[in-house]
């Protein structure tokens, strides 16, 4: 497997901050089960870091909305945030150190973001690189609502992590110190191409290995992939570098002389396709048999995911509510209710009321 980088190496020094753990923000749309190249674009720093912070996962069904819309994916919101959060517990996250919370249950994330708006230019936002991510970046509450010190993120949502910390700073500047500046933090392989060899993974395009496919399954969808087009024969030297099933092999065969092996003898054209196939699909799923047997525990017990998002939503709304009243105090927008409400009442007095 790959070893995660950050673009900020914590220190036992650095994982607290005014008295309390720092914090880890991230998330995902509910638009389906999780694959591949989630794991591996965020997925696997969320399992590291949940060691070293406080973790919030954001069920972010509200930013689904820009992409997909109608009432038929809306009612498939509940369904597809059970399977993304019972995958990512099968994954390793551990339900007693991570939160979960539904975005659309927590109204104040909505009233913070119209705040930060204004801290934000059209013209910055252009600059973001695709409509998609100016959505994301649009949304930038998210990650200062619980005051998100960390957020391990694929290389699709970079930029509007970058808005956010413009955001924070700015706001910092104008209305003193209340948010942590969020660092990114990525991992060595931010993409994985999709069994296609096409496009990244992606669940629109069908192109991907799902973290709850089975074995059989698994099989034949390496038995599908793409490899070197130039190799008609397994006697013609082929291509490693770029080839699909030999970038799963990188990413997923912890067998590492075992993949040395099977790139000298494809250069030098002495193993067929069909050999370096079984052994990735068989790598794939060593790989995925642990999350397999943590699957089975999780769905024998009925009920507990949704009690998981449940509990995580009315605990985070909690933290965000007071992040808005801290937010509010700062910027003397409280205050400025407050004076009106004592000329009213003192109005009220004086006509005998």
């Amino acid at each position: 497997m790959t070893t995660p980088v950050t673009t900020s190496a914590p220190s036992d020094a650095t994982l607290e901050v005014a008295g309390r753990r720092k914090r880890m923000l991230t998330g995902d749309r509910p638009t389906g089960k999780l694959h591949l190249g989630h794991f591996v674009g965020s997925v696997e720093n969320r399992i590291r870091l949940q060691e070293e912070y406080e973790a919030f996962f954001i069920i972010a069904d509200l930013h689904m909305l820009t992409t997909k819309n109608t009432r038929a994916d809306i009612d498939q919101v509940s369904t597809n945030a059970r399977d993304m959060v019972l995958d990512q517990l099968s994954a390793g996250i551990d339900p007693e150190k991570a939160t979960f919370y539904l975005q659309s249950a927590i109204p104040e994330v909505s009233e913070l973001n119209t705040l930060f708006q204004n801290l934000v230019t059209v013209p910055r936002l252009e600059r973001v690189p695709s409509l998609k991510d100016m959505a994301r970046a649009a949304g930038k509450a998210d990650i200062l609502c619980v005051k998100g010190d960390v957020v391990p993120v694929g290389k699709d949502n970079h930029a509007h992590v970058e808005v956010t910390r413009e955001i924070a700073r700015r706001f910092n500047n104008l209305y003193g110190e209340v948010f942590p500046i969020p660092e990114l933090v990525i991992s060595e392989i931010t993409t994985l191409v999709g069994t296609d060899g096409q496009a990244k993974m992606s669940k629109s395009l069908g192109n991907t290995i799902l973290l709850s496919d089975n074995a059989d399954t698994v099989r034949r969808k390496v038995r599908g992939m793409y490899t070197d087009p130039n190799r008609i024969r397994a006697d013609i030297p082929g291509t490693v570098e770029g080839n699909p099933v030999f970038l799963y092999h990188d990413a997923f065969n912890q067998d590492r002389d075992e993949v040395a092996d099977l790139k000298d003898r494809y250069r030098a054209g002495r193993v067929g396709d069909v050999e370096v196939k079984e052994k990735l699909a068989a790598a794939v799923n060593t790989f995925l048999e642990p999350m397999r047997e943590r699957r089975a525990q999780y769905e024998g017990r009925p009920g507990y995911v949704d009690e998981i998002i449940v509990d995580g939503t009315e605990l985070t709304r909690v933290e965000v509510k007071a992040v808005l009243a801290e937010v509010k105090k700062a910027m003397g927008i409280t205050g400025t209710y407050n004076q009106l409400r004592r000329k009213a009442e003192q109005a009220r007095k004086r006509r005998g009321e």
